[in-house]
């Protein structure tokens, strides 16, 4: 009925994944389209980039585009859309949060889903003439050097596998405000403040989620974000690379710090700079996104 109505009227809103999963397995010779998936199902399921990026695929712009290897996707994707067609998962089953995650974890613990290791082969684009002839492919051209399109603290072009869930609504709002709306060079002080801010509640969602020790009066912001970086190495959801560079949050006399944070917010000479926000935001990206994920 969906499709019917962007038919007729065409007010679509990009891609329909459900129509292009089926699309792609059929070309693929691993779907008859006289089976017809479950659309708002597999749609249901879908809704956001944090479950489309888990089985390697994203349409942030407007388009699909592997983010995995094609085989290793279609291959997850005709998993999803038999259990759907099948009725081993119905609506009930991934209904809210929490059953979409269920199902999702319970793919990857089967080996069922794309992992790091599927990166994306790209072909070689040196004419075939070129290769046939030994000849050496022709110089590329020194492209000219593009502005820097960042302008906010978390970039505006780029999607987060972040789900959030209903008692995350400031925590979405100061997000989306440091993604679209405070921009670098006209607000770092309020960036500073709200970038701290974020930290903290992350890390305070984690904390509870995991179950860890309950926070004392004197548990400060650096160590509770130690407590935890320790956890999630402890679980294996960080490597020890990540782990020890995180780790640096508590030590006071780097910039790379919980103390340089409050700073921001406390001292009053202490100026935050765009350049050292955007190189913490870039570093601490991957440890708040978990965090909210918890």
């Amino acid at each position: 009925m969906k499709a019917n109505f962007v038919g007729r009227t065409g007010k679509a809103s990009g891609v329909h994944v459900a129509d292009e999963i089926e699309r792609r397995l059929s070309e693929a010779n691993l779907w008859d389209r006289r089976r017809k998936i479950p659309r708002s199902n597999m749609n249901r399921l879908l809704s956001s980039e944090a479950y489309r990026s888990r089985l390697g695929f994203s349409v942030a712009r407007g388009q699909f585009e592997y983010t995995r290897d094609e085989q290793a996707v279609l291959k997850a994707l005709l998993r999803v859309a038999e259990d759907l067609t099948s009725k081993k998962i119905v609506l009930g089953d991934i209904w809210d949060v929490a059953g979409k995650r269920q199902y999702l974890d319970q793919l990857e613990r089967e080996g069922a889903l794309p992992t790091a290791l599927h990166v994306p082969t790209k072909q070689s684009s040196v004419p075939l003439t070129t290769k046939l002839l030994h000849l050496p492919p022709p110089p590329k051209p020194t492209p000219l050097p593009k502005p820097d399109p960042r302008t906010t603290l978390i970039p505006d072009y780029l999607s987060y596998a972040v789900t959030w869930s209903g008692e995350q609504q400031r925590l979405k709002a100061i997000w989306e405000e440091l993604q679209f709306h405070l921009k670098l060079s006209e607000h770092p002080n309020a960036v500073a403040v709200m970038f701290r801010v974020m930290v903290e509640l992350a890390f305070d969602n984690y904390i509870s989620k995991a179950g860890l020790q309950t926070i004392h009066e004197n548990d400060n912001l650096s160590n509770r974000a130690g407590k935890v970086v320790t956890d999630l190495f402890a679980k294996k959801k960080i490597d020890k690379k990540y782990h020890d560079e995180c780790k640096r949050l508590q030590n006071g006399d780097q910039l790379f710090s919980v103390a340089t944070m409050n700073r921001w917010v406390h001292s009053p000479t202490f100026n935050p700079s765009p350049q050292h926000m955007t190189s913490m935001w870039d570093s601490l990206s991957d440890l708040v996104v978990l965090c909210i994920n918890a």
